[in-house]
């Protein structure tokens, strides 16, 4: 009988190992519910259960369990183990009490090893278990928080939305122009992966330390609103007011002017940074320039700062060849 036993039982779930020890021990008769906890190496009183089980009926058909079986969980035998743990994240929690979901801060290695450190032993496994019970879920930080507006705002840019219609009911052109994220030039190592030959990834620079004699690239885009399409002029010297109009004069030579052939003025929209700035004296010169250049009365727009600065401006400045 142990031969049998020790080949059939580890095939089976508990349930039908029961069920296969009961049937044995029924089968022996008297003495048998020990004959077969001696062969299987299993306690009498599993056998005597397993034996009843056998008239039973089956209330539940697809468990393997019965209700209430297996080993408790560790918040039932440990009753002060959830508000311990509470306690501990109480002070790290972020965001509104009330709300259904919150999150926080300290992992869950920690949290264990402090629950632990105060008698109440617990993995870290069981710590996000019981954190995902109680509401918690691992969160990054939202942006939402802008600071106070300004009461003229939304009037602001009303002004600016309606000399962009003006401009672009006249069928004159209306571009957006802004300096992009400035890039390393050379063997930097840069986000992403690429497929490559097993064990053999392209070698790059140790330190992102820019090199002097190559410089950044610089991308300075040029985006017309009415026709939906950019234009990326890209330096590596120095992001200037004279780069910032070399750029728009390459525009307008390349694509400008041929899609707007009987344009008589233009409209730039700008923030107030930068080599565009509101304040950049030489922004204003090289736009002038431009001006004369091309006969166009050169109008520019600069979009108001952030809200949180409160600061007012939708400063717009006309240049013209005249």
């Amino acid at each position: 009988m142990a031969g049998k036993l020790a080949t059939v039982l580890p095939r089976l779930n508990e349930r039908e190992r029961r069920l296969v020890l009961g049937a044995e021990a029924r089968a022996l008769g008297r003495g048998g519910v020990s004959a077969v906890a001696r062969a299987a190496g299993v306690s009498r009183p599993t056998v005597a259960k397993a034996v009843a089980e056998l008239d039973a009926p089956r209330e539940h058909p697809r468990r393997v369990r019965r209700p209430g079986g297996g080993r408790k969980r560790l918040a039932d035998k440990d009753p002060g183990l959830v508000a311990a743990l509470e306690a501990l994240v109480d002070p790290a929690t972020r965001g509104d009490r009330e709300s259904p979901l919150r999150w926080t801060s300290k992992s869950t290695h920690q949290l264990a090893d402090a629950l632990t450190a105060a008698d109440h032993p617990v993995s870290y496994h069981t710590v996000g278990e019981l954190l995902r019970g109680l509401g918690y879920s691992l969160q990054a930080a939202v942006k939402t928080r802008e600071g106070a507006g300004h009461g003229d705002r939304d009037a602001q840019f009303r002004y600016l939305a309606g000399r962009v219609n003006a401009f672009m009911t006249t069928g004159d052109p209306v571009i957006s122009v802004d300096t992009k994220k400035k890039e390393l030039v050379g063997d930097y190592k840069n986000a992403g992966r690429q497929w490559q030959p097993k064990g053999r990834p392209e070698q790059v620079n140790v330190h992102d330390f820019p090199d002097p004699t190559v410089g950044k690239a610089i991308p300075y885009g040029v985006y017309d609103i009415a026709a939906n399409t950019g234009w990326v002029s890209v330096g590596r010297d120095h992001d200037t007011a004279s780069f910032a109009v070399a750029t728009l004069r390459s525009w307008w030579t390349s694509v400008g002017r041929p899609a707007y052939p009987a344009a008589g003025r233009l409209l730039i929209c700008a923030d107030s940074g930068g080599s565009n700035g509101a304040r950049l004296r030489l922004w204003k010169v090289e736009l002038a320039a431009l001006a004369a250049e091309t006969g166009l009365a050169v109008t520019v727009c600069h979009l108001p700062p952030g809200p949180a600065s409160g600061t007012r401006s939708n400063t717009v400045c006309s240049l013209t060849s005249r």
